[in-house]
């Protein structure tokens, strides 16, 4: 993007958003049910990217530390509820030296074990450690099930709502509040809102947002 066009879209983010202070998505919705429009041009310098509300696998990750045993093969950490729920035998795990988070090793839980009151979870590498290292910081892949959901970066916050924009048609978007679930590492579950297949934007949601509610006050101003 060059300088001129990264300008006038910084001037734009600016004044949409001191216009619009105050004013709720619910509002802005019931106001402009036409949602907005952007030109391929924009779209182009906005590198936005749309993708589907579909059914498809939430994970979350289990994030923990524990130490690992004398023969450098398992490491045990222990977890609380709700935590401890979620992890079972066999699931996926990553691991890294506390000191250093650019080396990854691949792992998987061996055990996981009820201990006097907490839950025992033992994580077995898959190939050797790093040398002289005691202390990993594990995080467990856990599979939540198959959910009708959005990239996390679609979601936009605004106090107790997030709203999601659906293309109607190339190049117009309209603003949806969404009910959500399960927010996953990746994907986020939409309990109502949205339907199988509605095409909904990912990269770009924000200056998307900043067009619609620019638009929307200015219709607002007397």
């Amino acid at each position: 993007m060059g300088f001129r066009a990264s300008a006038c879209l910084l001037a734009l983010v600016t004044c949409a958003l001191g216009l619009a202070h105050g004013q709720g998505v619910r509002e802005h919705t019931r106001t402009s049910p036409r949602g907005t429009t952007v030109s391929e041009s924009q779209a182009v310098d906005l590198t936005l990217t749309v993708t589907e509300a579909a059914t498809r696998p939430v994970q979350t990750w289990v994030r923990t530390a524990g130490r690992i045993d004398p023969a450098g093969k398992i490491i045990t950490a222990y977890l609380d509820e709700p935590d401890a729920g979620l992890v079972k035998a066999g699931q996926r795990a990553r691991v890294f030296p506390v000191e250093s988070r650019s080396s990854m090793y691949q792992a998987r839980v061996a055990r996981v074990v009820s201990e006097k009151g907490r839950t025992r979870v033992d994580v077995a590498l898959l190939a050797p450690g790093r040398d002289n290292v005691r202390s990993y910081v594990i995080e467990i892949v856990t599979e939540r099930g198959e959910m009708l959901s959005v990239a996390n970066e679609a979601i936009i916050e605004e106090g107790d709502a997030r709203v999601v924009y659906i293309q109607r048609e190339a190049g117009r978007y309209e603003p949806q509040v969404i009910t959500t679930g399960i927010q996953g590492e990746l994907y986020t579950q939409v309990l109502d809102g949205l339907h199988e297949g509605d095409q909904v934007v990912t990269f770009g949601s924000f200056f998307i947002d900043s067009e619609f509610k620019l638009k929307g006050a200015a219709q607002a101003t007397p």
